[in-house]
């Protein structure tokens, strides 16, 4: 199946012809990491009018851009929105209720911090049934429809940025330059010095390494 990198408004602009105002694109970053929150994001982009700024055309699932473009990108988005709610999960919350459940959470914290307060939610791959809207979710959504894209710049950088902070507080694992992913140098100081309180205990291989 050919799924297109660039992502486009045809969702979006469905909705607002069937009466919607305020269509909030959802998408999460962190579920595969061993170390640190998962982290969702919720944005309502105008995508009314006629012209399109230059950087829409740069506009990507996150994972399809380097840190500096999503940087870059996450400026524009957040100077362009209408509004932008992020949510996190823990670590704790992951081991208790599971890596989906806590996506969910995240993004119902996401979705509840957005003003205006949406009246459709497009989602990536999954649905929030704890929140009480109309909602699609949308496979490979971060690659076929612009709101969700932009939801999963602004959940990647979000994410990356609370993960450096993390490195200041427990050092030793290099979490800034990983990420909390399960890289062969994450591995390796797993193995040295075991997990640390922001380590997701329910994930091999970090399981009974306490």
């Amino acid at each position: 199946m050919y799924i297109a990198n660039k992502p486009s408004f045809i969702e979006e602009k469905t909705l607002i012809k069937c009466g919607y105002n305020f269509v909030a694109g959802v998408d999460e970053a962190g579920r595969g990491a061993l170390a640190g929150p998962v982290t969702a994001a919720a944005v309502i982009i105008n995508c009314r009018g006629k012209d399109k700024a230059p950087w829409y055309e740069e506009i990507r699932d996150s994972k399809l851009l380097n840190p500096s473009r999503r940087e870059y990108l996450y400026r524009h988005i957040e100077e362009a929105s209408l509004s932008i709610g992020i949510g996190m999960a823990t670590p704790d919350e992951i081991d208790s209720c599971g890596i989906v459940n806590a996506v969910r959470k995240a993004m119902k914290q996401a979705i509840e911090l957005l003003t205006p307060a949406p009246d459709y939610l497009l989602i990536d791959y999954l649905n929030v049934p704890d929140v009480k809207l109309p909602q699609k979710g949308i496979t490979y959504g971060d690659r076929l429809c612009f709101s969700i894209a932009c939801a999963s710049i602004i959940a990647k950088v979000s994410r990356d940025r609370f993960m450096c902070q993390l490195e200041e507080i427990y050092p030793g694992y290099n979490l800034a330059k990983h990420k909390g992913y399960g890289t062969k140098d994450h591995l390796s100081c797993l193995l040295r010095i075991g997990a640390c309180p922001v380590h997701r205990r329910s994930f091999m291989p970090v399981r009974g390494m306490d």
